[in-house]
């Protein structure tokens, strides 16, 4: 598994505005590692555990209520690819909201007064937003802004403060609004902050680590709009937050009355792994729900082995 919000290597990508009917294939990767994997390119639909086409997710996807849109944080192409699902829900005038977890609460007001500003190119956007480089590369998230900005489409800041973090790691128990998972989830939850901090963080710590996760998630999910008549709402997140069966998804359903599984689209956009050609496999599934509906599978970007570089 790779850690839950794993950083540190920037590359630049420049994607040219253009119309897009339906979603497409790249052919040419920014990510250089295992392009020639055989699952490289394809896009698995775990509800018929079968491939499909980019039309058929184009169609999926307009027809969501809340799309939610994982990515590993580091990867140049799967930004490549949130940017196409953006201009594809454009394109059909059905982005109705769009959420970001690299803006944490403090920045709503900014957000909500973009539409008053003049911001003609990226570098104006970021000074805006007083953007947090060092903790996310522009370069790979300033597009996105950049086209929900250029058609008036409202956003939202969907993370938490690093001062709320430290209030939810000092609670002495879950607050009720988080309290939305069975025990069988929470108790995988503290496998995988486990092992997404390499076996290093100590026991004890493992109760407030889930809990601050369990807040980004609820804060994410409070930052999506309300299903309305027409359009959708989409998170750009993590992979581990865009899970069903872990992450976002189930404080949505906890929130929203009149929201069903059906209504929310989960995609991860997932890095191969050398010699793993089952995508059943990159579900890591441990229940009856499917971490994710659909995953698009790309090259890697690095191969750097991030839990020996913490034991250093």
């Amino acid at each position: 598994m790779e850690p839950i919000r794993l950083l540190g290597i920037t590359l630049v990508f420049v994607i040219p505005f253009c119309a897009h009917a339906q979603l497409s294939t790249p052919t040419e990767w920014e990510s250089q590692l295992y392009t020639d994997h055989s699952l490289v390119g394809r896009i698995w639909d775990s509800s018929v555990d079968s491939f499909i086409t980019a039309g058929e997710l184009s169609n999926a996807a307009r027809e969501a209520t809340y799309l939610i849109l994982g990515e590993k944080h580091d990867n140049p192409d799967h930004h490549r690819l949130q940017l196409e699902f953006i201009n594809l829900l454009l394109d059909a005038a059905a982005l109705r909201h769009i959420s970001f977890e690299m803006l944490d609460t403090d920045s709503q007001a900014l957000l909500n007064q973009m539409p008053d500003q003049q911001l003609e190119s990226l570098h104006e956007l970021r000074e805006y937003l007083a953007w947090d480089e060092e903790g996310w590369d522009w370069n790979f998230y300033g597009p996105l802004l950049q086209a929900a900005y250029s058609a008036d489409v409202p956003m939202a800041a969907g993370n938490i403060t690093n001062a709320r973090i430290g209030e939810v790691y000092g609670l002495d128990s879950l607050p009720i609004e988080f309290d939305v998972l069975d025990s069988a989830t929470v108790d995988q939850l503290f496998v995988d902050i486990d092992e997404s901090h390499c076996g290093l963080l100590p026991e004890s710590q493992f109760p407030a680590m889930v809990r601050v996760q369990q807040a980004r998630d609820y804060s994410m999910a409070q930052s999506m709009a309300e299903p309305g008549a027409d359009g959708v709402t989409v998170l750009i997140t993590g992979n581990y937050h865009a899970r069903q069966d872990l992450g976002v998804p189930n404080y949505l359903l906890a929130s929203q009355i009149n929201v069903s599984l059906d209504d929310i689209v989960s995609i991860g956009l997932m890095e191969v792994q050398a010699g793993e050609e089952d995508p059943r496999a990159y579900l890591q599934q441990y229940g009856e729900i499917a971490a994710y509906d659909y995953i698009w599978f790309t090259p890697v970007v690095s191969e750097e082995d991030y839990c020996a570089s913490l034991r250093q």
